[in-house]
């Protein structure tokens, strides 16, 4: 990885990065067997650098971009799933050919921050996805009963699916039951009756559905995931989040991704921090047992 070379180009040649997103070879959303498999990556531009107990995993810039082409790289991976910075370094190093292209759209709501939950749309507007010939959308709408916050994400998402739809353009909805604890840390509801509750939510938003998919949180007890799927007719795809730092704690993720993937709307996994981070530090491997599941 020169990152020095990147640098430069960047510098000298600003324009190579809507040069390089106007030639790239584009594909379908979803693969043969239509099935999707993104990799996730963006955390960073939510100050949400760390990975288990390392604080600032995420924040070596080169070593996160070797790990992103590694895991391109890998039979089955369909694509990425990050923000601006990332996705023009991949774009200069030639890593999206042939690859489904996400921009993450809302980053405002700074991990920590007491505006958390007013998540302001500070990512790729739905003119940015199309003007650079990617292929999705993906945001963040975290809903908290006692936070007004969550009303102006509310309205700023579906303001946001009207505006991919009207572009024709899928857009993934991550939708969350969240609450502050007594030290006002803000933490997600999986339980099945919250999950539900983010579905019926976030699946009514905007004018139209047509182009809308829900990236959605295995719940506590995976059994209740049948249940919870009934809820929309709406695709969807699974989220890998905090998995823990243990190879047996990443193994039981997959078998929970598993069996939740076998459900009739369920159609891939989009998954970031537990892939280019394993517990064991072998990339490869982690993607690989990953894609295996589909």
């Amino acid at each position: 990885m020169d990152i020095s070379e990147l640098v430069r180009t960047r510098t000298r040649h600003p324009e190579a990065i809507a040069e390089a997103a106007a030639r790239r070879v584009r594909r379908p959303l979803l693969n043969e067997a239509g099935r999707l498999m993104i990799v996730a990556a963006d955390h960073p531009a939510r100050g949400a650098l760390g990975v288990g107990d390392r604080k600032f995993a995420m924040a070596n810039r080169a070593e996160l971009l070797e790990r992103l082409c590694l895991a391109l790289s890998r039979p089955g991976v369909d694509g990425v799933l990050a923000t601006a910075d990332i996705l023009d370094d991949l774009l200069l190093l030639g890593a999206l050919d042939g690859k489904v292209v996400m921009g993450s759209m809302n980053r405002g709501g700074l991990q920590g921050a007491s505006f958390e939950l007013d998540d302001r749309f500070t990512g790729h507007r739905a003119q940015d996805i199309e003007r650079l010939n990617f292929d999705a959308g993906k945001l963040l709408l975290r809903i908290d009963y006692d936070d007004p916050g969550s009303l102006t994400t509310l309205e700023s998402t579906a303001r946001a699916i009207d505006d991919m739809a009207a572009r024709r353009l899928p857009l993934f909805v991550e939708p969350f039951i969240s609450r502050r604890t007594d030290e006002g840390k803000l933490k997600n509801d999986l339980s099945a009756e919250a999950v539900i509750k983010s579905i019926a939510i976030s699946s009514g938003l905007g004018g139209t559905s047509a182009y809308t998919w829900l990236k959605l949180p295995v719940t506590e007890n995976p059994d209740d995931m049948a249940q919870v799927m009934e809820t929309s007719t709406l695709p969807a795809v699974l989220l890998g989040g905090e998995v823990g730092d243990s190879i047996e704690e990443q193994d039981g993720a997959y078998e929970k991704w598993r069996g939740a993937l076998q459900l009739p709307t369920v159609r891939g996994l989009v998954v970031g921090r537990s892939l280019l981070y394993p517990a064991d530090g072998d990339v490869a491997a982690a993607v690989d047992t990953a894609v295996g599941l589909l």
